[in-house]
């Protein structure tokens, strides 16, 4: 996928549900994995041109693992011109030896975003920005369904009012196979994902049967993106 018709797409998301507004100081939480890196690498080029002025900082957080290479992150950022973070914590400790989750995501996911959203507001911003992409909110739709048993996606945008924050999905528009062809074409150095359940989790499960389904009855995916647009989101 070519640049311009990433920013096509965000720009679109931006529009849609108003994410960015003038004077915004954005984190954008930068894992080194393929879609934060897109995500930050098109909020960077979206900054040049778009008609409300904004402020981005890449911020990562440590889970503690020990075996993520922050210092590629920092110079994909240095090499966009970008402020960059890194929020140091022991989740990796919490969740798995002290705490011993035998479903460790739901726990590590709150305490990640937290860790993200308490830098970012030391560091003055006003907002914090998520890779999830079209996807993500397939897939936990699904999970919400098969799970919880409720119709349920995250939303594009989130005031948390405990903490002033405001919280953007702006890839909400782009799928993932277009993320992996913007990567390989602008050759972004991927991180590899440091926990140990990477890929053995519920989530990979609805994306599996996502991608299933959409194999089995071609535009199942887009149907149920379209559904989730109108039963979650109103749109």
């Amino acid at each position: 996928m070519q640049l311009q018709q990433l920013l096509s797409y965000v720009r679109r998301a931006v529009d849609d549900y108003q994410m960015i507004d003038d004077g915004d100081r954005i984190a954008v939480g930068v894992s080194g994995g393929k879609d934060s890196l897109a995500l930050l690498y098109a909020l960077k080029e979206l900054r040049r041109f778009y008609p409300k002025k904004f402020d981005i900082e890449a911020i990562s957080v440590d889970l503690g693992f020990g075996n993520i290479d922050f210092e590629q992150i920092r110079s994909f950022t240095d090499s966009l011109g970008v402020e960059y973070s890194i929020a140091k914590t022991d989740i990796a400790e919490v969740v798995f030896n002290q705490r011993n989750e035998k479903s460790p995501c739901s726990l590590c996911a709150k305490m990640r975003k937290g860790a993200l959203n308490t830098m970012a507001k030391e560091h003055g911003c006003n907002k914090t920005a998520f890779g999830h992409h079209k996807d993500d909110i397939v897939n936990t739709m699904l999970l919400s369904l098969l799970f919880e048993g409720r119709f349920y996606s995250f939303k594009p945008v989130t005031y948390l009012d405990r903490m002033d924050l405001t919280l953007i999905r702006p890839l909400m528009y782009v799928e993932e196979a277009d993320i992996i062809g913007f990567v390989n074409k602008y050759n972004l150095q991927i991180l590899k994902n440091p926990c140990p359940v990477d890929g053995e989790t519920k989530r990979q499960y609805a994306k599996e049967l996502a991608n299933q389904l959409n194999r089995d009855h071609p535009g199942a995916k887009e149907r149920m993106f379209r559904a989730v647009l109108t039963g979650v989101y109103g749109k």
